[in-house]
């Protein structure tokens, strides 16, 4: 596997991603921000966080299939969510959670959170894009 993902001695512990990915492949991907819509380019989710959450990670990971990697090779993710609050954040992890049951994995790289005034699409409400090692 391409990438370890660690919590080092002295940074705080977040359950929802680690500090640290140690890349050690040699082929990088670099996938666009993903918003909410499915294969046919129709918004899913419409006024609904979470549900637009799960459809990026599944794109997200779509897009990695497309590559020849999958989540496990994630080394970093970027969201940007529009009017953010940390009142949202249970509506953010309940979509990363739908997603990963759905894929079978434990998306935890790490990731930078940024609140934006908008998107796009006056409809989407989140975009991620990802980073990935493979090796």
């Amino acid at each position: 596997m391409a990438i370890t993902l660690v919590n080092p001695a002295g940074l705080p512990e977040i359950d929802v991603y680690r500090q640290v990915s140690i890349a050690s492949g040699s082929k990088l991907v670099f996938v666009a921000g993903q918003v909410a819509w499915d294969g046919a380019g129709v918004t899913v989710g419409a006024g609904d966080l979470a549900a637009q959450v799960e459809q990026c990670y599944l794109n997200i990971a779509t897009a990695l299939a497309g590559a020849g990697g999958s989540f496990d090779d994630v080394a970093k993710l970027t969201v940007h969510v529009v009017d953010w609050t940390p009142d949202k954040m249970p509506l953010l992890l309940e979509g990363m959670s739908r997603a990963a049951a759905k894929l079978g994995v434990t998306p935890v790289p790490p990731a930078t959170l940024l609140g934006v005034a908008a998107l796009d699409v006056p409809d989407h409400l989140v975009e991620i894009e990802a980073t990935a090692v493979l090796d």
